[in-house]
């Protein structure tokens, strides 16, 4: 579904990622760990271009969207993205925030944008929200009409940065669940997080960067409870 191939990325003579090489296949779940600094944010970012690249290949179902040439925006179309901040537009209700990217941008029609809005806020549990707007919301339900906006285009992969990093202890729990479910769905998912327990849960395989590369990847088991690279060691430690 996704691979990268000597990815790179500076920001000036800052080297934030220095080779990244990956394989992320259909349905799978690939959780990415480490701490903060250590490009993994910015590998998101990389992956449907919101940052482009310094150096090396992205391909997306087979197609090299780091192609010049390329029509990125029909690759954005199929890579739902979910950031740490919500990014609602304030002024709008919770269903147009989710029907305006399938009316505007797939060219569906409002009544069919409507239904499937509301059958994606049914599906994140905040069905009697779709009145309301983001400011008359909690952090959890904000975050949870972020993600139905994203499915609401249809895509064939989700990535999430930290989606629950800006929530109250008590709402994470809500915004997993909704992970918990697309990865049970079969959606393909990288997912950056610092949440462990939810790695070791929903992930098929973890990578561990730190430095802007990979140290180490593999089974959650054995990447969690078993690492070993001496980074990884010391990390886990410290977070688990």
């Amino acid at each position: 579904m996704i691979r990268t191939s000597g990815l790179k990325k500076s920001f000036g003579n800052n080297h934030v990622l220095r080779g990244i090489d990956v394989k992320i296949k259909p349905h799978e779940v690939v959780v990415v760990i480490g701490p903060s600094g250590s490009g993994k944010s910015t590998f998101l970012r990389c992956l449907n271009l919101l940052e482009k690249p310094t150096a090396g290949q992205i391909f997306f179902r087979g197609q090299c969207i780091t192609d010049p040439h390329g029509n990125i925006n029909e690759v954005r179309r199929e890579m739902g993205m979910v950031f740490q901040r919500f990014n609602l537009f304030p002024h709008m209700t919770v269903l147009d925030n989710i029907t305006l990217g399938p009316t505007k941008v797939r060219g569906e029609s409002l009544k069919e944008a409507r239904a499937t809005a509301r059958d994606l806020l049914s599906k994140v549990g905040i069905a009697e929200k779709e009145n309301a707007y983001p400011s008359e919301l909690s952090g959890g339900q904000q975050q949870r009409v972020a993600i139905a906006r994203a499915l609401a285009m249809k895509p064939t992969a989700m990535l999430f940065d930290e989606a629950t990093s800006a929530l109250d202890p008590e709402m994470i729990g809500e915004v997993l669940d909704v992970i918990r479910t697309l990865a049970q769905e079969g959606m393909t998912m990288v997912v950056v997080t610092h949440e462990m327990g939810f790695a070791k849960e929903v992930g098929d395989r973890i990578i561990f960067m730190d430095e802007g590369v990979i140290v180490e990847e593999g089974p959650p088991e054995e990447v969690l409870e078993r690492p070993q690279n001496p980074r990884t060691q010391a990390f886990l430690s410290k977070v688990l």
